[in-house]
């Protein structure tokens, strides 16, 4: 529902009126990246002042009720996925993917009925999603209980993972960050004005805000992390979940300085700190942290997992990264591997028994200078430009 609010102009002693508008950011905490997107957008347009009465609405929760997954083992459809990432039981996730998208659409029905009442509780002027699978009962539920109120669906993927993913052939828009997701929307059929391209994924304004460290100060603060400044650090992260590919990788490079961040995988911080005594470099085990842009400040290249979050974050702080790409590589991330190679920003393998060279590979002065200056070329400022096409859609709506 529109608000009239009125606010003295700067510098001016008259009033100047506008409408606010009710903008839903819709979110789940399958993986973390989706929570992470909508806080980071949330900071931003908060911080901008725009004229938006803003609301995160965690999906999970307003479909508890019919959260088919959790009636029939008792946990969570997010709360499985998460548990398959931290144990790393991704293998044959793209037949696990068409499986969820089968009762997804068994239950379309109840789960419309379920978000019309949420909207009609609510009564959004714009709704905006940041999850997969989950839009076409978005849209349906919107266009039934509040007509004329659009969707907005942001992918938090490089690229689509066709169908049923991100993108459904239903008018609504969308807010996309690469070649690849733009001519995906085209090839369904849907209209440019429909179709918004920004400059990459989102990030948290706080990888824009670091302050940039001189050489003496980099070095000292390295050395308090228990490294030696002069040498190679690199940096290893599997997202909010760890995984358990990084005591291999660990084992692997014994003789390479590592920043290990685990997430919320206590046990697996555990294993690494006891393992740091066989290896013949230092490393340094964090846990769980909202420093990965100075973690990331003090390394000089990262390994990982291909998600679109971390590929983006190290591409921003200048880091060229060794990922793998195979069956157990998440199906909406394959693309992410490819995109790696075609931005020239670092090495795919086909699985981390190769890592040992890879790292040797990466850190060739020629090599490491023309992954580092490919990074440089990427300019990726998403968080700062979705404002603007949220507040232009906003302000055409009803």
């Amino acid at each position: 529902m529109n608000r009239i609010v009125f606010c003295r102009a700067r510098g001016a002693a008259w009033h100047n009126l506008y409408w606010v508008k009710k903008l839903d950011l819709i979110f789940f905490d399958a993986g973390g990246g989706h929570r992470a997107a909508a806080n980071a957008l949330k900071s931003v347009i908060d911080q901008q002042k725009r004229p938006f009465e803003l609301s995160l609405v965690n999906l999970q929760e307003a479909l508890d009720a019919i959260d088919v997954f959790r009636k029939l083992t008792g946990v969570r459809l997010q709360d499985i996925y998460n548990l398959m990432l931290k144990k790393g039981w991704t293998l044959g996730s793209p037949q696990l993917t068409a499986g969820m998208h089968l009762v997804i659409r068994l239950f379309h029905s109840q789960q419309v009925k379920v978000l019309r009442d949420l909207w009609r509780k609510r009564r959004p002027d714009v709704v905006v999603s940041l999850i997969p699978n989950l839009n076409r009962a978005l849209f349906d539920s919107l266009h039934r209980e509040l007509p004329g109120t659009p969707l907005v669906t942001i992918l938090t993927d490089i690229a689509d993972y066709p169908p049923h993913f991100w993108m459904e052939r239903q008018q609504q828009h969308f807010i996309v960050g690469s070649e690849k997701a733009q001519a995906q929307a085209a090839a369904m059929g849907h209209q440019p004005q429909y179709v918004h391209r920004v400059s990459g994924m989102i990030l948290n304004p706080s990888f824009y805000d670091v302050a940039p460290l001189e050489p003496p100060e980099r070095a000292e603060a390295r050395r308090k992390l228990g490294f030696d400044p002069e040498k190679p650090v690199g940096l290893v992260l599997f997202g909010g979940q760890g995984a358990a590919v990084m005591l291999e990788i660990a084992r692997r490079v014994p003789d390479r300085q590592l920043i290990l961040v685990c997430g919320h995988n206590e046990k697996l911080a555990s294993e690494l700190r006891r393992l740091a005594a066989e290896r013949a470099a230092p490393v340094f085990v964090e846990g769980f942290t909202k420093e990965v842009p100075r973690y990331m400040q003090l390394a000089d290249y990262f390994i990982g997992k291909p998600g679109p979050g971390s590929l983006s974050e190290a591409a921003a702080m200048r880091l060229p990264v060794i990922v793998e790409r195979n069956a157990w590589t998440l199906p909406q991330e394959r693309y992410n591997a490819d995109w790696v190679r075609e931005q020239g920003i670092g090495i795919v393998l086909r699985n981390f028994r190769d890592v040992a060279r890879a790292v040797d590979e990466l850190l060739d002065p020629a090599a490491y200078a023309r992954f580092r200056a490919a990074t440089g070329r990427m300019q990726n400022r998403a968080v700062f430009e979705i404002p603007d096409i949220l507040e232009k859609i906003g302000t055409q709506a009803h």
